[in-house]
């Protein structure tokens, strides 16, 4: 099973962008029952939870991001999204997508890089 995230890139600081990610090798039902959730880890720092969302879309956030970012699934398609708003330096990070208890293999992740 392989999350493959995209979407990311440079951005000013107040900017928006959205990530994306596809799971592979897994079937629609085994993506519909797991919390799916958006992971970022910045240099030289730990893997931390950004957001989760159940499969009927009930979603958590952590305090940082809480009113910035949005995150939303595709359940038919197995896609998950991240949309980011008000970017600020310190988002910066590689972003990643796993299921809450990260159960599934960690993809190559896609660099976000807010600048000041």
């Amino acid at each position: 099973v392989q999350p493959v995230e995209s979407g990311g890139g440079l951005v000013q600081a107040g900017g928006s962008l959205r990530v994306s990610c596809r799971i592979s090798g897994i079937i629609t039902s085994e993506f519909n029952s797991r919390i799916m959730g958006w992971y970022r880890q910045a240099p030289g720092k730990q893997r931390e939870l950004v957001a989760t969302i159940t499969r009927l879309s009930a979603t958590n956030y952590a305090d940082s991001v809480k009113g910035r970012f949005t995150i939303s699934r595709d359940n038919a398609n197995k896609r998950l999204h991240l949309q980011m708003n008000s970017l600020k330096p310190e988002d910066t990070a590689v972003y990643y997508c796993n299921s809450d208890t990260q159960d599934l293999y960690w993809g190559q992740g896609t660099q976000v890089t807010v600048s000041s």
